[in-house]
């Protein structure tokens, strides 16, 4: 049985992203490439190869594949590739269009390229999912409307993402940049 659960681990850069890997049960070159996108400790050369073999030779379910792509995806979006971490979100959304991970880090990706328009629909996507680690998704979004002038927009996604996971410095930090007027 092959079970898939989202894990998320949230990236600061200058505006701050999230990207959440995907888990692959068994064994082989797939969970390899699962534990190098959880752990963020490994060369990229070895995990991007270890990705890449397990997509090309290795038998995997649908959901295992697609997992897959979006693991190799968070490799090589943490590498600064991210047109080709792009292509490996769109392959996963291609075999499992409900993968909210897949959509989550599509709209990374397009933070980081700082096309927030583009990033809108994806993180849109992956909250309609109500993915797993839909705090990242909302603040992700919140990223994404603060770049595209929605400033109240952004103040409510920065405060849904701290009601979901409480405490986090990330969103609380964000929040502490608005002052709110009646």
């Amino acid at each position: 049985m092959h079970r898939i659960s989202i894990l998320g681990a949230v990236v600061a850069i200058a505006g701050a992203s999230a990207s959440a890997q995907v888990f692959v049960v068994g064994g082989g070159l797939a969970k390899d490439c699962y534990e190098y996108a959880r752990s963020g400790n490994y060369s990229f050369r070895t995990a991007d190869e270890s990705c890449t073999r397990a997509i090309q030779e290795e038998t995997m379910t649908r959901p295992n594949r697609a997992a897959t792509y979006v693991n190799r995806g968070v490799i090589r979006m943490r590498e600064g590739d991210y047109e080709d971490a792009l292509d490996d979100y769109a392959k996963a959304i291609e075999m499992k269009p409900d993968l909210g991970a897949a959509f989550l880090n599509k709209g990374a990706a397009h933070i980081y390229l700082k096309d927030f328009e583009t990033a809108l629909p994806a993180l849109n996507r992956a909250i309609e999912l109500d993915s797993e680690d839909i705090f990242a998704a909302y603040y992700n979004r919140a990223i994404a409307r603060e770049n595209t002038g929605d400033v109240t927009g952004a103040y409510q996604d920065f405060q849904r993402a701290l009601e979901l996971n409480p405490g986090w410095e990330l969103a609380e930090r964000q929040l502490n940049r608005f002052t709110v007027k009646q």
